[in-house]
């Protein structure tokens, strides 16, 4: 089991503004485990009391609508911390986190960290710097729901997985999405996302084999309209 205090990871997150000293009392609490993908992390609804460190692999979060669709909000990654709002918060939690690979993450326990919110002004600081960029991003969501077509939203998730996730040794995006997923990513029918794929196969933007994607043409996709 890694130490947080030699732990890379942490430089991509709020974390990196802990000292030493409450590095070294966190990594003595905190839990590791390896997440199967597919694996329910936690769901709406539930109390999460503490942090999730993404050491490696991909999930999702996403949100259930009334009448039952899920709706895909945020991919978290390497590097991220999940479970934020429950430091500043005692509501249960507002997603769902689903693994999209196998995972290893570190759980930080609520109890073991809440007394540096106060007594660290600088991880405070990022915290909150963390939690603004999640509701910036969620206002891009509602405009860009309002505002672009189906098309347009998902040439950019493609171009968004291919340019922050990049490909496999075949070409092919390194994050796999069922076309269930990529629906729920852009707010449609599953049915509506297999048909703007297949234009987009068509057009010589893509090319696929089963689930998996090739970006043919990624300038024709940023201009898609």
């Amino acid at each position: 089991m890694s130490k947080c205090e030699q732990c890379i990871v942490k430089q991509f997150n709020s974390l990196k503004s802990l000292t030493k000293e409450e590095l070294v009392r966190i990594s003595g609490c905190k839990t590791s485990k390896t997440i199967k993908k597919g694996e329910v992390i936690f769901e709406e609804g539930d109390i999460v009391n503490g942090v999730f460190c993404i050491k490696d692999g991909i999930c999702k979060l996403s949100k259930l609508s009334a009448n039952g669709k899920d709706q895909i909000v945020k991919l978290v990654v390497k590097g991220d911390l999940l479970g934020q709002r429950s430091l500043v918060t005692e509501e249960t939690a507002n997603l769902s986190a689903v693994a999209l690979n196998d995972m290893e993450v570190c759980f930080i326990p609520k109890s073991e960290i809440i007394s540096d919110l106060s007594k660290n002004a600088n991880f405070s600081m990022d915290v909150l710097k963390d939690m603004a960029n999640d509701l910036r991003q969620a206002d891009d969501i509602i405009v860009n729901m309002a505002q672009k077509s189906v098309r347009q939203r998902l040439a950019e998730t493609l171009v968004y997985l291919y340019e922050s996730f990049g490909t496999n040794p075949d070409k092919t995006l390194s994050v796999i999405l069922s076309r269930e997923d990529y629906a729920n990513i852009v707010g449609t029918a599953v049915e509506s996302a297999i048909r703007v794929l297949s234009q987009f196969k068509k057009q010589g933007l893509i090319s696929t084999s089963g689930k998996k994607i090739k970006i043919e043409n990624l300038e024709g996709l940023k201009r898609v309209e």
